[in-house]
């Protein structure tokens, strides 16, 4: 198999070395990364490409003076360590299908992918995993737990914390019976399941009244449209809650244009610096929770499997709140605790 012979072998051959894996342009990589991203329509998703393609970036630049030792089969110097080729779904399941299967006809050492849905990424996952080439699974995960690593945070406890913060500032303006809209993102993804079932367990046992609710699909626009149809049909509305950061803000700029922005409170997901918080700094958000990219993580799982190492089958990342009381001290990380 290959996984378990040829890479083994090569890392072998580079004893000492903390191999693997990159983003450049050399004719002789020692290690070839396979990228699919479901879309690059999303700020948070060009984010994670930016991070593993840093990461990347970063062990080549560490690695380069132990490549000066190293020649590859016709004799040559390598260059780089490792080569990450990047692909763009754009939102679309059977280009990402084909992403997946073509890796594995080229030969790649290793995939990574961020599914846009659950089941249909399975089943290619699991060939190529069969065919010997290991997979990391990022943000989203599939219906089965096929591949080799799954990277992402806890979205149900990242939901929960969102209702449960949601409830409280309601409940400190002096808001009775609230009436909130949720914004929901693509529901045949799991974050989008996660994110509203932890919402709905976080607000269990409230007042709270979702009056409306709808599926954005992670969309700014979508959110915009819905949240225009929502202040048509009610005419008060306490909060909304999105599934990420654009819809939320989304949301926002529907009700500035109405006029009733100032009579709600705003809760956003992914926490970006340059999205979410900036939002918070502004008075956009009242909220928003991180979920981090996971890009560098896969980056460290990567080399680690390519050097025949085992890493975890789940790697959960931390999350933390910001609001605008933390943001300018880094957040506050998540602590749940149990409800009565």
């Amino acid at each position: 198999m290959r996984y378990s012979t040829t890479l083994l072998a090569r890392a072998l051959s580079m004893a000492g070395l903390a191999v693997l894996l990159g983003c450049g342009t050399s004719d002789n990589p020692r290690w070839t990364i396979g990228m699919s991203q479901c879309n690059l329509g999303e700020p948070w998703r060009v984010q994670m490409n930016a991070d593993v393609k840093a990461a990347a970036e970063e062990h080549n630049q560490e690695a380069q003076a132990e490549l000066k030792e190293l020649k590859d089969e016709d004799g040559k110097p390598y260059t780089e360590d490792l080569e990450v080729i990047f692909k763009d779904a754009q939102n679309d399941t059977q280009k990402q299908r084909a992403h997946v299967e073509e890796f594995v006809s080229q030969g790649v050492d290793l995939i990574i992918v961020s599914p846009k849905e659950a089941e249909p990424l399975t089943e290619p996952v699991a060939a190529a995993v069969e065919a010997g080439i290991p997979v990391i699974v990022l943000d989203r995960d599939l219906s089965q737990p096929v591949y080799t690593c799954f990277i992402g945070a806890d979205n149900v406890q990242i939901g929960e914390a969102a209702g449960r913060w949601l409830v409280e500032a309601l409940e400190k303006k002096g808001v009775q019976e609230p009436k909130v809209v949720e914004l929901k993102g693509l529901m045949t993804s799991t974050p989008g399941q996660d994110r509203h079932t932890g919402f709905r367990r976080g607000i269990e046992g409230s007042d709270v009244d979702i009056v409306f609710e709808a599926d954005m699909k992670w969309l700014k626009p979508d959110a915009t449209k819905e949240m225009e149809s929502a202040l048509s049909r009610f005419k008060t509305i306490h909060a909304v809650y999105a599934h990420n950061d654009p819809g939320a803000e989304g949301a926002y700029l529907a009700a500035q244009q109405a006029g009733r922005e100032k009579d709600m409170i705003f809760v956003g997901i992914d926490a970006l610096p340059k999205e979410g918080q900036m939002f918070v700094r502004e008075g956009i958000l009242n909220a928003t929770f991180l979920y981090p990219t996971g890009g560098a993580e896969a980056i460290d799982a990567a080399l680690k499997l390519l050097a025949g190492q085992e890493v975890p089958k789940r790697i959960t990342l931390d999350s933390c709140m910001f609001t605008a009381e933390n943001v300018e001290q880094g957040g506050q990380p998540l602590k749940m605790e149990k409800k009565d």
